[in-house]
């Protein structure tokens, strides 16, 4: 059964592997022509709406044009059609169509003997508005039969069609049933497998926009602990964090890193901590500064020292905001110690047989198998970095392809970090936030490989995120 906001994935993501809207479009309409053909009644009657909803119906229309007496009344104008591919097929069948205000809708289903539900997809919430809303009641009087494409108009509200049958797409959609839907009849429609095991740009669905209206802070606040040994780590994670969209990055890091992590940039809240590592006395200090953050990034740059790892096993079990743990939390922990089911860790395959006890083989499948099991194990979302990520949380897993040999260069781990903990600042769940971060970070990654080549350092990723989300936001 498919999520609403994953058929959006999903569209996205088959254009990113190489099958455009207008393919899958013209797949869906003709599979609903196929449906509504074998019926066997000859006068059809299609309610299109303004966006790719409609525009299946506006394919199928033509589709059965040839065999069928057809007629399509379009809900609006044809220049409040809300898509191109949609406004293509318009184009190809408006011979046929009416605008909603020119007709009877209660004489025109009169007329037919198969009424088509082509207004709304997948996703609609609140109240239907005119006029929709009165065609929903005028089909649903009606002893017609009626056909929904993908999903009855107004699934999940007050107000729905009530078909005798669902042409859906791919898969069952979210709070489908016989019930409310009819007979569900499948239609495939070319979505390629990639588009389904990958992550994309479909994953950037799940991004929340900042409102016009918001202030510092209300678009996420980070907390990034780290330094110490190294003081590159926590400012790159930091970096990452920001151009990722989070309002506030605040540092913790040992005394000794604290000026020179000052110094990489105005933008970083730097605290600094009591020792030159991190101990166990400033675990409450940590507690204290975590308590005013969205999300929490540990490990970058802490080193091992054997302080350091009982004050990392000590925050992280206390700790109870959206966690991500990388690098040095690695040298503290086992997949045992971190119990935040909003958290996200990010081993390579020599952290992961650290944390869990396990080693990885070179076949990808085992090793999903592998990660989906600690990860229900611990109900945290996993993401495995190598050349093929895994990104599981037990649950749902996908994979990530993006991202390229280049990248082994030193700090690309902590940008990774520092995009998933900004992510998770941003309100989105462990799992989005893993695979959305998994992408970002290897398309970013990815471009910077276009311009510097095998000489790319971990900055030139940073520097491409916003590339990224002006792309495919």
């Amino acid at each position: 059964m498919l999520m609403f906001e994953e058929v959006k994935v999903l569209d996205r993501n088959s254009e990113f592997y190489g099958v455009p809207t207008s393919v899958l479009m013209e797949n869906a309409g003709r599979g609903v022509a196929d449906a509504v053909r074998n019926i066997g009644k000859k006068k059809i009657l299609f309610f299109c709406g303004l966006g790719n909803n409609g525009g299946d119906g506006f394919v199928a229309a033509r589709h059965l044009i040839d065999s069928c007496t057809v007629k399509v009344i379009l809900l609006g104008s044809q220049d409040s059609i809300k898509t191109e591919n949609a406004k293509e097929n318009y184009g190809k069948i408006k011979n046929i169509v009416e605008e909603i205000n020119n007709v009877n809708i209660s004489d025109e289903i009169k007329k037919s003997d198969i009424v088509v539900d082509s207004m709304l997809g997948v996703g609609i919430s609140g109240r239907i508005r005119q006029p929709y809303l009165k065609c929903i009641n005028s089909v649903n009087k009606s002893r017609k039969t009626v056909v929904s494409v993908d999903v009855p108009t107004g699934l999940g509200t007050k107000t729905a069609v009530k078909p005798k049958i669902t042409v859906t797409f791919h898969d069952i959609k979210e709070g489908m049933n016989e019930k409310n839907s009819g007979k569900i009849i499948i239609k495939s429609i070319g979505i390629p497998e990639d588009a389904e095991r990958y992550v994309g740009p479909g994953e950037m669905v799940y991004y929340p926009k900042p409102k016009k209206g918001s202030h510092k802070g209300e678009n996420g606040i980070v907390l990034i602990i780290g330094g110490g040994p190294y003081s590159g780590a926590p400012a790159l994670a930091g970096l990452a964090a920001y151009r990722t969209g989070v309002d506030l990055v605040h540092i913790a890091t040992p005394k000794k890193t604290y000026h020179i992590v000052a110094s990489y940039s105005p933008n970083f809240i730097v605290a600094p901590l009591s020792s030159d590592v991190l101990v166990e006395e400033d675990v409450k200090q940590l507690l204290r500064l975590s308590s005013k953050a969205d999300s929490v990034v540990i490990g970058p740059g802490l080193g091992n020292a054997d302080e350091t790892v009982k004050a990392v096993k000590t925050f992280v079990k206390k700790c109870n905001k959206p966690l991500v743990v990388d690098a040095s939390g690695f040298d503290a922990l086992t997949i045992h110690d971190i119990k935040n089911k909003n958290g996200v860790v990010t081993p390579h395959r020599n952290e992961f047989k650290r944390l869990t006890g396990t080693e990885l083989s070179d076949d990808v499948d085992k090793n999903v198998k592998v990660v989906e099991r600690f990860a229900k194990k611990t109900r945290m979302t996993i993401l495995l970095k190598g050349s093929i990520d895994i990104i599981s949380n037990g649950r749902k897993t996908k994979l990530n392809r993006t991202g390229n040999p280049g990248m082994s260069v030193g700090g690309t781990g902590d940008v990774l970090s520092g995009i998933a903990g900004g992510l998770l600042a941003k309100g989105i769940s462990s799992f989005n936030a893993a695979r959305m971060g998994a992408f970002i970070n290897g398309y970013a990654g990815d471009l910077a490989f276009e311009e510097k080549s095998y000489s790319l350092m971990a900055t030139d990723v940073v520097e491409k995120i916003p590339g990224v989300l002006k792309r495919f936001l």
